[in-house]
């Protein structure tokens, strides 16, 4: 069974999505991730964010994978070309970059495309932005994880502060607030909730209950 898990930054859907597959035993492919890997390798050889095709090219040539240690459900490594880049991506300023890259059409159509190849015959939660509307619409459970953009801001800073790259939470917030902006208007996979998609709002949870949450309607949804 396909799990997918939508929502906007900091709404807690990588974290839960990771500790759900845990809990079933099943593997977790975390899509932001790939376009985050995207933005790095393309801010890192500068190519202009807004050149479509030449991003298009870039994701076409070097596919990104993930690695697993054997019998774990998460992957130990992001790759892309081959290149270990998990700690890069993470980096302030390719969340900043991520928007304008994943709103490309063929840049979608090009990670769509690896994305259903990463999950063939596989029981996986998938996370991202547009995974119970685009990418699996035929999904088992669609998620839709969301918080108040104070929390999300919160959460995002905790994130940086623990890898080592602390920032201004209030910058953190007013980026928040364009990214969603820029997610949901997005001619391209904009981010909305799938008219079948159970609405979750973390705001008030602890990450254990807003985990029990989602493991409970999986249950409820097994066929």
């Amino acid at each position: 069974m396909i799990i997918a898990i939508d929502g906007p930054a900091g709404s807690g859907k990588s974290s839960v999505a990771r500790e759900v597959a845990r809990r079933l035993g099943y593997h977790y492919l975390d899509t932001g991730a790939m376009y985050r890997a995207l933005a790095f390798v393309a801010l890192e050889r500068g190519i202009d964010l807004g050149d479509e095709n030449s991003l298009a090219d870039l994701a076409s040539a070097n596919p990104v994978t993930f690695e697993h240690v054997a019998d774990e459900p998460l992957p130990s490594k992001v790759l892309i070309g081959g290149r270990d880049v998990t700690q890069d991506i993470r980096m302030p300023r390719v969340d900043d970059a991520v928007s304008p890259v994943a709103r490309l059409k063929h840049v979608r159509r090009v990670m769509v495309g690896q994305q259903r190849e990463l999950t063939k015959d596989e029981d996986i939660v998938v996370e991202g932005r547009d995974i119970g509307t685009v990418v699996f619409p035929n999904a088992g459970l669609k998620v839709f994880l969301t918080a108040s953009p104070e929390e999300r801001a919160r959460r995002r800073a905790e994130q940086h502060a623990a890898a080592g790259s602390p920032v201004d939470e209030a910058g953190v917030h007013d980026a928040i607030l364009r990214r969603d902006a820029a997610d949901s208007s997005r001619a391209h996979s904009p981010l909305v909730a799938a008219p079948d998609a159970v609405c979750v709002d973390t705001t008030g949870l602890t990450f254990d209950e807003a985990v029990d949450r989602v493991v409970a309607l999986a249950a409820a949804a097994q066929p």
